[in-house]
């Protein structure tokens, strides 16, 4: 589930302030304590003392922000193999690569597409399922990730 705008906000110049690149932030509210993801990304990937450093910086910030209500356990990531998209620049950047998408609504009966990225298009994202394109508005997409070549 995509973080409140305002954690985004509020984030994104303290990761890429310390020279990682911002990937994008998660949060799974839960009935004792939800979970705030952040992933992260760099030059030569991330370690765990990359993730230690930036959760420092972090958990700071959110400690005297308090952007949300109630308890959470804050994770630090680096986005893995499925690099998870949560910004629109992503549909550029990572055409051609291979995507999974899951959809906020039924469309042609489907909540899934899987397939190549051709690229993003006014009207939406645009996916290559086996030879069949298929545009999907912005809008409508829940997550997506990028994947490794089947």
């Amino acid at each position: 589930m995509k973080a409140p705008e305002r954690v985004t906000n509020l984030l994104e110049p303290v990761v890429e302030g310390l020279g990682y690149e911002f990937v994008g932030v998660e949060y799974h509210p839960g009935r004792q304590q939800g979970v705030l993801r952040v992933f992260i990304d760099g030059p030569e990937g991330i370690d765990v003392d990359d993730c230690a450093r930036v959760s420092h910086q972090v958990s700071g910030v959110l400690d005297v922000e308090e952007p949300i209500a109630g308890d959470y356990l804050l994770e630090v990531s680096s986005p893995g193999l499925d690099r998870p998209i949560f910004k629109t620049s992503d549909y550029e950047r990572f055409v051609g690569e291979w995507i999974r998408i899951r959809l906020r609504t039924l469309m042609n009966g489907r909540r899934k597409l899987h397939g190549r990225l051709i690229g993003l298009r006014e009207d939406g994202v645009v996916v290559d399922e086996s030879g069949e394109r298929t545009v999907v508005s912005l809008a409508d997409i829940d997550r997506a990730h990028v994947e490794l070549e089947p």
